[in-house]
């Protein structure tokens, strides 16, 4: 019984793996949005590690060019949108990028050498943004919003009215509303 337990905790941290090995492994150096947008042509062929949020895919012949706008990322390598946007970059990789799949606003995380940058048309205005060349591109999941009806959280709803179903019985009743 004893061994099953001390195995227990093993199996249950395995379930909450971060990034793939491909990126979590991949050699990166840190450099923020801002220092590489002020000077691309320092940092070529740098290897990093960004993260951010879809905006757009485009599909060309050979490539697939994807428009990412940048977040930092946190301690497990997921974009944190909590902090601000700091602006846009493309990701160019070999790969066919479904357009359905790797859709708008979507988390992302890529592995990658800065290969320069690239022109890009935002309304009216054509802007330089870096280009980045893919060696590897994580796809976060999606998670429901878990938080209840009233904005107050972190209380997980399940469909329930407005309660925190941990507590049954008591005053937290199934239809008890604070």
């Amino acid at each position: 019984m004893k061994p099953v337990l001390l195995l227990l905790p093993y199996l249950l941290l395995s379930g909450c793996a971060g990034l793939p090995p491909a990126i979590g492994n991949a050699p990166a150096i840190n450099v923020s949005y801002n220092q590489l947008s002020h000077d691309v042509n320092n940092y070529k062929d740098a290897p990093v590690r960004w993260g951010g949020v879809i905006i757009d895919v485009e599909n060309e012949e050979y490539a697939s060019l994807m428009q990412v706008l940048y977040y930092p990322l946190d301690f497990s390598g997921r974009p944190q949108l909590h902090k601000a946007g700091e602006g846009r970059f493309v990701v160019k990789t070999t790969e066919f990028l479904d357009p359905e799949v790797y859709s708008k606003d979507k988390e992302i995380t890529v592995a990658g050498v800065i290969a320069g940058d690239i022109e890009r048309t935002v309304g009216k205005r054509i802007i330089q943004v870096p280009l980045l060349s893919a060696t590897a591109i994580h796809l976060w999941p999606t998670y429901p919003n878990y938080y209840d009806n009233r904005g107050y959280g972190p209380y997980p709803y399940f469909g329930y009215p407005s309660y925190y179903p941990f507590f049954r019985g008591g005053i937290y009743g199934p239809y008890y509303r604070w």
